[in-house]
């Protein structure tokens, strides 16, 4: 659904991306990791339309995400920002309201089960207490489940989230992320999420994507990607890697002190 062919971007004279390729499957959770700075929300602008490649491809089903008029690629995909919410001035009801975007007219009407399907989301989200309370008193786990709920109102058919997950505690961290995979899980959404804990996205991803320095490292499960060698290629940190005790997924412990410099290489896509 989501693909990304042989894409290239600069800014100015520098380059941001350099000829990446990956595909995401449908109903699959997938993952973009990579230090900062090495083209991650980049690639997530390209795919969600906002900014066109310089070269290459990213498409959205069978077309280019910028082709897509604004209604049009907003039925198929939401984007989940780092505290996009409106600041002041609008009660939780309203900010999920503003997911019903792409179903109404030039008159903010629509047609249907409006009411419904945001009463529906306020609930699945546990919000229906809060509905009437302004965003601008919320903490930052409650905003950021408006932000998701906002988003699930527009029942689209893929997310993209950058990493959403940054300045949330711990538990409110687990609990974005449980509320994302059930929605993943019960609908068959597409996820693309850029994030940053090497061992959140090790727990809740099909695969993942490697980024160093604008281009893809390598591309597979958790277990594939997360490897000693190449967290400390791409990252510069001596780490071991575990098995979660529960679920099996790698976990990642670093070490202290300072990686000696190494001959191998971290690239390597696997398909």
């Amino acid at each position: 659904m989501i693909r990304a062919t042989n894409v290239s971007k600069r800014y100015d004279s520098a380059p941001v991306l350099s000829d990446v390729s990956f595909q995401v499957r449908e109903g699959e959770f997938f993952g973009i990791l990579g230090p900062n700075g090495s083209g991650k929300t980049t690639l997530l602008k390209l795919l969600s339309g906002l900014e066109r490649p310089d070269a290459g491809e990213a498409s959205i089903g069978d077309r280019p995400a910028f082709e897509y008029k604004r209604k049009e690629l907003a039925r198929l995909l939401a984007v989940l920002q780092q505290d996009a919410l409106p600041p002041v001035g609008f009660s939780v009801r309203d900010v999920v309201e503003m997911g019903r975007y792409p179903y109404q007219n030039w008159l903010g009407e629509e047609r249907g089960a409006d009411a419904s399907v945001v009463d529906s989301v306020l609930d699945c989200m546990g919000l229906t207490a809060l509905a009437e309370r302004s965003v601008d008193r919320l903490s930052g786990g409650e905003r950021q489940r408006v932000a998701l709920a906002k988003a699930m109102a527009q029942q689209p058919k893929a997310l993209l989230l950058d990493e959403p997950t940054t300045y949330l505690d711990i538990g409110y961290q687990i609990q974005l992320m449980d509320l994302i995979r059930m929605w993943q899980k019960d609908s068959s959404l597409t996820v693309v999420a850029v994030l940053h804990d090497l061992n959140l996205a090790a727990m809740y991803c099909d695969r993942l994507l490697l980024m160093d320095r604008g281009r893809a490292v390598c591309c597979g499960s958790p277990r594939e990607v997360l490897t000693p060698g190449r967290i400390r290629a791409v990252y510069g940190a001596n780490a071991t890697v575990l098995a979660h005790p529960t679920n099996g997924a790698p976990q990642v412990l670093l070490e202290s002190g300072v990686p000696a410099a190494t001959s191998a290489s971290a690239s390597g896509i696997i398909s």
